[in-house]
């Protein structure tokens, strides 16, 4: 029993000891870990703005802040340091963006990204000098919108945070709460819930059409010069919203036209050439197409072990005469962060007003050229159809 008790009190013993001589270590190198990682963060930093001198943290919860934002540094020059979550095919590019005094865009690094084409890498110093007012207009890379679309958009997020950091106010709204809230100010009578209408006939100076869930009326986006308004028309095609009379009469002659236009749907199967690829044709009240269709991109062509198997399926509205009224893709299995590039609206919409002479001038995007020479193929598809339903071809 005394050897028992001895063995406890020497263990006792030597663990205290041991813990004497690990706190006197660690008191000594604890702050020298603490400098050498406060450097290391403070490199990192300086990389995005090299004159920041020295960085404080911010605490976030007391600002209201871009959801992008993880973490924010002041510096000492009046500059700041934002990192911030970006998502563009992937979920998680990790941002970090360095803001000078004066709203300028000082570097920005892509620190990490599960993008497939890599060219985060290298967007970050196109945006190098870039201002609140001028971010919007620097331009995406073709055949990596989302990627670069979505850096953009952080580093907006970043120049919004510098300025609501200095003790300034900025939208830090989402594009689709931007768009929620315009479509709610000319039409409150939506009730906040619009649905996007497929346009199909040709009409004057509109680019996008919603229409309020509870039927209630229409919002029309046009254009007056170079900005862009909504235009609230009420169910009977009146419009609701304070315009000029130009822009009045404009947008209640292409209401007209939509609030008559209806589908009648064609059987295709009267016709022996038309093209196997043509899933289903309407005709629209003023002599207008729309096409159904399916299309062989990588998801059919593309190496057996990574293709999907499946078919592009893209609608389209043309005039009797081939010219493309608008274009979208309903359904694709291309492949993530490459391909599917066919499903952003950017990719369709570059064919609108293209015709027979002129829809394969669109660019192959390098990197998915199976991808978009099954959809140039798609359109071409599509025109065909049309000259054969309207006994031309």
């Amino acid at each position: 029993m005394k050897k028992y008790i001895k063995s406890i009190i020497s263990l006792t013993v030597i663990c205290a000891v041991i813990a004497a001589l690990l706190a006197v270590t660690n008191s000594k190198t604890a702050p020298i870990i603490d400098k050498n990682q406060k450097a290391a963060a403070n490199k990192a930093l300086l990389e995005v703005l090299p004159d920041g001198g020295d960085f404080t943290a911010v605490d976030l919860a007391k600002y209201t802040l871009p959801e992008s934002v993880q973490e924010a540094y002041t510096a000492s020059n009046g500059g700041c340091v934002v990192k911030l979550t970006a998502k563009g095919y992937g979920p998680d590019m990790i941002i970090m963006c360095g803001v000078d005094a004066n709203g300028v865009v000082t570097g920005a690094v892509c620190l990490s990204s599960n993008e497939t084409l890599g060219v985060e890498k290298t967007y970050g110093e196109t945006t190098k000098g870039a201002t609140v007012g001028s971010i919007d207009d620097l331009a995406t890379v073709s055949g990596a919108t989302m990627t670069t679309g979505a850096y953009k958009g952080a580093v907006k997020d970043a120049l919004n945070t510098a300025i609501i950091l200095g003790g300034g106010s900025a939208d830090i709204r989402t594009e689709e709460e931007i768009l929620a809230d315009n479509l709610k100010a000319v039409l409150p009578i939506g009730e906040g819930k619009f649905t996007e209408v497929f346009i199909s006939e040709k009409l004057e100076n509109v680019s996008a059409i919603y229409k309020s869930d509870n039927d209630a009326g229409y919002v029309y986006v046009t254009k007056v010069g170079e900005e862009e308004i909504f235009v609230g028309v009420d169910a009977n095609g009146v419009v609701v919203s304070e315009v000029a009379d130009d822009v009045k009469a404009n947008i209640e002659a292409n209401a007209k036209i939509m609030l008559k236009s209806s589908l009648k749907e064609v059987d295709i199967s009267k016709y022996a050439d038309m093209p196997k690829h043509i899933d289903k044709a309407y005709k629209t009240t003023n002599g207008n197409y729309v096409i159904e269709l399916h299309t062989a991109g990588y998801g059919i062509n593309g190496d057996k072990y990574t293709s999907s198997g499946e078919y592009i399926y893209i609608k389209v509205a043309l005039t009797d005469k081939g010219e493309i009224i608008n274009c979208v893709t309903v359904k694709q299995s291309e492949t993530d962060g490459v391909g599917s590039i066919c499903a952003d609206k950017d990719f369709s919409a570059q064919y609108i007003g293209k015709d027979e002479n002129t829809y394969k001038e669109i660019d192959t995007v390098a990197g998915v050229t199976l991808t978009t020479k099954g959809y140039q193929s798609g359109i071409g598809k599509a025109i065909e159809a049309v000259k054969i339903m309207e006994g031309v071809a």
